[in-house]
């Protein structure tokens, strides 16, 4: 059955994004990082992506096909799919659920069959997966960079129960990345 990964840069003082919504900040490196052994093993062990409305929306909808790195089907989930359906191919189709983050991972879940279900961006959709116990692993790449104020990564009380256990830490270029198992 697929594990669900929780992954997301933060700055060192903790923000995914800084007080304008911009995460630039957090990926100077991207096209570097890219062709890592790192990112290729994530791509290699991903069978669907799960993300919010707002991660979805940050890219030109119909520039996933053949450039986004997860060339697999992707669940969306919101409220408010896009009134055009974005471009599609033969390994990468679009999902829109408007249900619950529970249905979300379901669906996810089948479509990746034995391999991953990566979860992406969005801060709120990681919270509301911790918070229902749908996590297998939370990876947390850290940038060694301050962004002083702007959108907190796990904020919430909610998550003072979570064991976590180390499964492995690497550097890659400027970032350190953070492996955990999440326990409930």
């Amino acid at each position: 059955m697929a594990k669900v990964i929780v992954g997301m840069t933060i700055s060192l003082d903790g923000f995914v994004a800084d007080q304008n919504g911009n995460a630039g900040r957090l990926y100077p490196d991207l096209a570097a990082l890219k062709q890592t052994a790192y990112m290729k093993d994530a791509v290699e062990q991903t069978g669907a992506v799960l993300m919010g409305r707002r991660t979805f929306e940050m890219a030109e909808p119909d520039s996933y096909v053949g450039n986004y790195e997860f060339q697999v089907p992707i669940f969306v989930l919101t409220h408010h799919p896009p009134k055009v359906p974005p471009k599609e191919d033969e390994h990468l189709r679009f999902t829109f659920v408007s249900g619950s983050v529970e249905s979300a991972v379901a669906q996810a879940k089948a479509a990746a069959r034995d391999k991953a279900v990566q979860v992406v961006g969005g801060v709120s959709i990681a919270r509301q997966l911790l918070d229902a116990g749908l996590v297998d692993e939370l990876h947390v790449d850290i940038m060694p960079v301050f962004l002083g104020s702007g959108l907190r990564s796990f904020e919430s009380s909610s998550l003072d129960g979570l064991r976590l256990e180390k499964i492995d830490v690497q550097e890659v270029g400027a970032r350190t990345s953070l492996r955990f198992g999440v326990r409930h």
